[in-house]
């Protein structure tokens, strides 16, 4: 029996199957979960065509997390399928990168700052709110991260939004947490996803991660951050919330 057994998962932000919830939807049904997924706009058509490498195929709902409408929709739409989430993966994140990445920090315009930070990072809380009223007992939010203690060469106004996402993950374990609400956040070394793909200079993270991590790293190998979500949406952390659970093979805790 898989420690995701019984339990109904929805995972955000499913595109390509060399994206993070690509490869947590996928471990979480082999750990026993009923999963759902979720994209919107133009990426559905690959959504829908990467989830039929899942088995079972999962639901596909579309839901744009800068869209109240379909927000306030989220929970019905749900409720066509199960009758409670368990657990909610927010992979979600998103700046433009020929004005938010690769160097212009210093002229972005606010408007692109902006979306930045409602779809990187608002949207956690956007998205948890949207859900809640199908939380059990218990629920478990597990949200993706790169850490966001430092400033990163050409990550720019995106490490703003992880810093911002972090502290949204601490005020939701710290209001969420008295109706049985773990948040939490994977902060994982560089992965080559899309997303990362799309900031311009990216490939010096493979290697200066390659040079420090103690337990090496492979970029192309999602496995590890998809399997600490998965391990953090089961019960196996009953009391753990508000924490930020490093899988980079050791590079945060490593000096120069």
């Amino acid at each position: 029996m898989g420690i995701l057994e019984g339990k109904n998962i929805l995972v955000a932000g499913v595109t390509l199957d060399t994206s993070i919830g690509f490869h947590v939807a996928k471990i979480a049904q082999q750990e026993g979960a009923t999963v759902i997924v979720s994209n919107f706009g133009r990426a559905m058509s690959l959504t829908r065509r990467v989830i039929k490498k899942l088995d079972p195929e999962p639901v596909l709902l579309e839901v744009d997390v800068s869209n109240d409408d379909q927000l306030a929709a989220l929970e019905g739409n749900l409720r066509e399928h199960v009758d409670r989430i368990d657990g909610v993966a927010h992979c979600i994140a998103f700046a433009n990168p020929e004005t938010a990445l690769g160097g212009g920090f210093l002229t972005t315009p606010w408007p692109d700052v902006s979306t930045a930070l409602q779809v990187s990072a608002y949207s956690l809380s956007s998205l948890t709110m949207a859900v809640k009223p199908l939380f059990g007992e218990t629920a478990s939010v597990v949200g993706f991260d790169f850490d966001a203690t430092v400033a990163w060469p050409v990550y720019d106004w995106m490490g703003v939004a992880k810093a911002a996402l972090e502290s949204t993950s601490r005020y939701l374990a710290r209001y969420l947490g008295p109706e049985g609400v773990r948040v939490n956040l994977v902060s994982a070394g560089p992965l080559d996803t899309l997303a990362k793909k799309a900031i311009p200079g990216s490939d010096q993270f493979n290697n200066l991660w390659g040079e420090r991590a103690p337990l090496g790293w492979d970029p192309k190998d999602i496995t590890p951050a998809a399997k600490a979500a998965v391990a953090l949406m089961s019960d196996w952390f009953p009391k753990t919330t508000g924490e930020m659970v490093h899988v980079d093979g050791g590079m945060q805790k490593m000096g120069a």
